[in-house]
Formats: C-alpha cells, structure tokens, sequence
C-alpha cells in the first residue's frame, strides 16, 4: 500500500490535467481526475484525499463553491488552486473560502511540488506572484470583493448554470427545483447584480471566473468581454 500523499486532481481542461498528474506522480499518489465541480464534490467526499489541486473556472460548479463543501464535510483536506486568475482579492476570497494554496498556471513545475508539500504541512501556499498583495489586503481587513458576498449559494448555483446557456427546465432538473423557482432566483439575481440582459449574467460569471471560456454559449459571442480569452496555450 502506497504511503505517498493522495491528490485528486480538478480541472476540465485534459492537457493540464494530464500535464499536472506526471509531474506529481513521481511522489505523490494521483488517486483521480475530474472535469466539473459537481464531479468533484462527489469524488473527494468518496475517496477522501489528502489534497486537491483545483481550478477556480469550471462547469456545472466553480472551484471555490465546490472547495467549500468538501471543506464542511472533509475538514481535514488541503485545497489548492491552479489558475489563470492573478486578481489578488479573488486568491484572498479563494484561501477565505478554505484553500491551503492559491498557483497561477504560468508557474514552475517545482513550484507545484512545493506548494503541495507546504500545504501537506499545514501551512498556507500562495505563490510569490501574489503573495505580497494578498498579505497587504490582509493587515488593511479588506473584505474580498467576490461575487459570494452579492449572492447566496444557491443563487449562484443557479446564475453558474444560466450562464452556461442551460434554460429553466435543465435548470430545474439538474437543481431539483421548479421552473417557478428558477425563475424566481433568477429575478433576484438579476436585481443584485443590476444586470438587464442574459448577456449581462454571461459577463458577471466570466470576470468572476464561474465559468470556463469553454462554457460560454455559441449563440452569445457577443457577451464575450473583452480580453476575456486570452489564455495560455495550455490552460
């Protein structure tokens, strides 16, 4: 029986998560991968690892919401973020939320060796990029300007899956509600967040990170902000 550390992987992007398994396995133990953070609630609250490596812009549930609930019911797992987001609050928010560790993607393979075997230690990770930032938000007691302190929870289940191009009634069935309900959330969402159109809603979850540029809807090219897709090769 293997007594290496046990990290599950999340991201929907195969290349990086394919990338990010070779380059931990030689010592730790990559006991799964998955592409969605519903996939990943219910994974980690099976498997029980000893860490997650975790992108924040995934489908169906976004990286922090789903860290959450694996942090309730698992309080003993290390989150760590891999990003493409280097917004200082969003990583203060992120490690508020529950994270261990906050990466960029741009960063070296070592330091993602690193950064694991900090968080394995129980000490707290942020890569050198935002380290600085963070720490000043921090002595100033600035709150962080995630889009968690403008919704509820379920709010933003709902806003993720709209987002996504999902109408009410997949809406309805992947949330076990009614179209009524639905509805209703998205009436209050709209009116929180003073948006006017779905586009608005599209725009809300990108430059939030709530959905992946992959999950925009075709039919909304438009809703696309600006800059919003430009990405790294393989992230």
């Amino acid at each position: 029986m293997s007594s290496r550390p046990r990290i599950l992987i999340a991201d929907d992007h195969n290349l990086v998560a394919d990338l990010c398994k070779q380059l931990l396995e030689p010592e730790f133990e990559v006991v799964g991968i998955v592409a969605s953070g519903a996939d990943l609630v219910r994974t980690a609250l099976q498997i029980k690892p000893d860490a997650i490596l975790v992108d924040i812009a995934m489908p169906v549930l976004n990286g922090i919401d789903a860290a959450a609930r694996i942090k309730s019911a698992l309080r003993v797992v290390k989150i760590v973020y891999l990003t493409m987001n280097s917004d200082p609050e969003l990583a203060l928010h992120a490690l508020d939320q529950g994270g261990s560790g906050y990466l960029l993607k741009t960063c070296a393979a070592s330091e993602l060796v690193i950064a694991l075997r900090t968080v394995l230690k129980g000490q707290t990770y942020v890569t050198s990029m935002l380290k600085t930032k963070v720490e000043e938000l921090r002595w100033e007691g600035k709150k962080p300007s995630g889009e968690s302190n403008r919704l509820t929870k379920r709010q933003r289940e709902v806003l993720q899956l709209l987002a996504q191009g999902k109408g009410m009634k997949e809406v309805s069935g992947i949330l076990s509600m009614t179209c009524r309900t639905v509805a209703f959330h998205k009436y209050r969402i709209m009116a929180a967040l003073g948006a006017k159109s779905d586009a608005d809603l599209v725009k809300y979850a990108l430059r939030n990170d709530m959905i992946p540029m992959s999950k925009v809807p075709i039919k909304t090219p438009s809703t696309v902000p600006k800059g919003a897709g430009s990405i790294q090769a393989v992230a």
